[in-house]
């Protein structure tokens, strides 16, 4: 029997197996139990975060005989479903059938009764590919669908599908998996698989997943491939090129420190170990971006998808720099990486980022400068502060008329440090260096 990857493996069969969808499932369920199920639904999100495995649920607990604790997952309708022979539950890929013909044919199969179960479940899977005269083919099916068929979509492109389409459905919005459920299901997995990996490559696969299920359940599958019964944080560098989280936070710490060595020496190090140097520098850029909401932020931890040992060291790491000082380490990092998408050396472009970063030094406060400047100025003897000259105002006989003077004859120039400075506009300046030009003179 040919091998069956964890992503298919670990589907989640019932409710209770679905991770990081809590109020999702709890709707669900009690909309089931109190026989309020929407005969037309849509589950929108981000690949690999449960919609079609939703909608798969939803058809198995319609159509379960145990309907105290649907879905039981044992009874024939159940095992029908989860071995795809379920003659009722017709399944279908929006992009591969988006035309109208194919939705015409779909029409004339569900006006008749199912076959084998109580309802017959339509499931479509990326259904905002169907073309315009497809869609505009389901409009009054949806709307008045008959009694014994449920709809059921799934889309990464809720913008995509006609708000004709939208307002027949029940919607629900599927969010991204938070790091730390992604890494206990990823424990849990892993002891049932028999294979010793440590939190932290776990929590590095979470971080590396981006809240989808799928992505963390195939990066997972691949390390197992590579690392057999035991897993090393160093088999996580060598398969995938993924760097732990720690690393960041250290390189972080000595380019606002100031060593450029030091930051040199540990990317030289995770360099050798085969890591990938533009993952590597969106990493150190991510990182960045924590220290600055760390800075900014009354409560990062509503923001920061992150562990709290790992949040509370940023806090720390954070408190001890301005916020102008991680804005400025921020963007730079920010220009690197987009040099590094396109750069024909990228190892030398993130060494000479470190380097710009290491001179950016301690960043003040632009109100820090003056104050220090006032404090130099009130500081300074009498006299030591050359000041300008006020401009003599010439006779008004002798001016000429300027246009714009009515309006705006002198510019001021005002500060808290110097004294009132009157200029005059260039015309008069210039008829003062000129003085045996008359009004109708070129000037």
């Amino acid at each position: 029997m040919s091998y069956l990857v964890l992503a298919r493996k670990w589907r989640p069969q019932t409710f209770s197996d679905v991770v990081g969808q809590t109020a999702i499932v709890r709707t669900l369920r009690n909309a089931l139990k109190h026989r309020r199920v929407a005969h037309a639904m849509i589950f929108s999100g981000v690949r690999g975060v449960g919609k079609t495995t939703l909608a798969r649920i939803m058809a198995k607990a319609l159509n379960c005989h145990a309907q105290d604790k649907a879905p039981c997952g044992a009874c024939p309708s159940c095992d029908d479903i989860k071995n795809g022979t379920a003659i009722d539950l017709h399944e279908i890929d929006g992009a591969s059938n988006r035309g109208i013909q194919e939705i015409r044919d779909l029409k004339e199969n569900i006006r008749f009764r199912p076959t084998q179960e109580r309802y017959k479940i339509i499931i479509i899977d990326e259904v905002h590919m169907l073309t315009t005269e497809a869609f505009n083919a389901l409009l009054k099916t949806l709307e008045e669908p008959p009694e014994h068929v449920y709809f059921m979509f799934a889309t990464t492109e809720p913008h995509k599908v006609p708000v004709t389409i939208l307002s027949r459905c029940q919607r629900y919005e599927l969010q991204r998996v938070r790091a730390k459920d992604l890494a206990d299901f990823f424990a849990r997995i892993a002891r049932e698989e028999g294979v010793s990996i440590s939190p932290a490559a776990l929590a590095t696969i979470a971080r590396e997943a981006d809240g989808s299920v799928r992505d963390g359940l195939s990066l997972l599958d691949q390390v197992f491939s590579f690392g057999g019964d035991e897993v090393t944080d160093e088999d996580l560098v060598q398969v995938l090129g993924l760097v732990d989280g720690r690393i960041f936070a250290a390189i972080t710490a000595r380019l606002l420190d100031g060593d450029l060595a030091g930051a040199v020496e540990r990317l030289h190090a995770a360099y050798t170990k085969g890591m990938d140097l533009k993952r590597f520098a969106h990493g150190l850029l991510d990182y960045a971006r924590v220290l600055l909401l760390c800075k900014t932020c009354r409560n990062p931890a509503d923001i920061l998808d992150m562990a709290a040992d790992d949040l509370t060291a940023a806090r720390e790491q954070a408190a001890g720099h301005s916020e102008e000082t991680l804005s400025a380490l921020f963007h730079l990092l920010l220009t690197t990486a987009e040099a590094m998408q396109r750069a024909v050396h990228p190892r030398m472009t993130i060494e000479m980022g470190f380097i710009k970063a290491v001179q950016l030094g301690q960043v003040l406060p632009v109100t820090q400068l003056i104050e220090r400047l006032d404090a130099c100025l009130r500081d300074a003897p009498a006299g030591a502060v050359a000041t300008a000259p006020a401009a003599r105002a010439p006779p008004s006989s002798s001016m000429p008329s300027c246009a714009h003077q009515a309006r705006a004859p002198w510019i001021r120039h005002t500060s808290a440090t110097y004294r009132h400075t009157r200029v005059p506009c260039r015309k008069t300046i210039h008829s003062m260096s000129h003085p045996t030009a008359g009004p109708d003179m070129p000037g």
